[in-house]
């Protein structure tokens, strides 16, 4: 009778409720130790974070330093939309899905980098979308560099999101211009290119945020350019 009483006690011990208050208790202690955990973490995320955006700072500047490469940066931030607005016209911005204002101002920081780095490319090309051609004008400006460096439209650089352009050659174009960067002589030239993600991702097989900038070198025929310097954007 004794070993019964014993089984029936221990079943009882294992009766459902009391496992959900065991588990919902296990629960509450769980989320303590990770609050614990967080706010011991907490005072350290800052200085963390900074030092791995110095370390990404320092590889940018050291790969351009260098030269023979080339700066691809996909247009900074835009109003919202996917596209173009049907009826878009090159000629006409107000007919395009345009960089909003966060946009501008995320292109300024982008050029005050540059020029805080004293770094100043060798020659910026954009694409003819306003939104690229923006994104350049308001970083590579006057207030950043004491003169205004000249923006050149470029068809290469235009989008071919949804059949627009001529894909394979326009990409045709941007890599042999690649491969004549990379083989220049002179060490410290770089060129900024100012583009769309589909012709950043058709070059490198990158797919970049808007504002994103990456560095990148011709590598060889038939092969994606050579991501030195990425993750980079304002």
């Amino acid at each position: 009778m004794r070993q019964e009483k014993n089984w029936m006690t221990s079943l009882a011990d294992f009766h459902p409720a009391s496992q959900e208050r065991d588990d919902r208790f296990s629960g509450v202690r769980e989320m303590r130790r990770r609050l614990v955990r967080a706010a011991v973490a907490l005072p350290l995320a800052g200085p963390m974070l900074a030092a791995g955006q110095g370390r990404r700072d320092s590889a940018y500047v050291s790969t351009l330093q260098r030269g023979h490469c080339v700066v691809l940066i996909r247009h900074a931030q835009t109003v919202s939309g996917n596209g173009d607005p049907p009826g878009m016209r090159l000629d006409d911005c107000s007919s395009q899905r345009d960089l909003s204002e966060e946009g501008r101002a995320q292109s300024r920081r982008l050029g005050q980098w540059f020029g805080q780095h004293g770094l100043t490319p060798s020659r910026v090309r954009s694409s003819q979308w306003c939104r690229c051609l923006n994104t350049a004008k308001e970083a590579f400006s006057e207030k950043n560099f004491g003169t205004m460096l000249p923006v050149e439209p470029w068809t290469a650089l235009n989008s071919f999101f949804q059949g627009q352009g001529n894909r394979e050659a326009q990409l045709a174009e941007a890599t042999e211009a690649a491969r004549l960067i990379t083989g220049r002589k002179s060490d410290g030239q770089f060129e900024v290119w100012v583009t769309h993600q589909v012709t950043v991702s058709a070059l490198t097989g990158h797919w970049p945020s808007m504002g994103e900038m990456l560095v990148a070198a011709y590598d060889s025929p038939g092969r994606p350019f050579k991501i030195l310097a990425s993750g980079l954007a304002f």
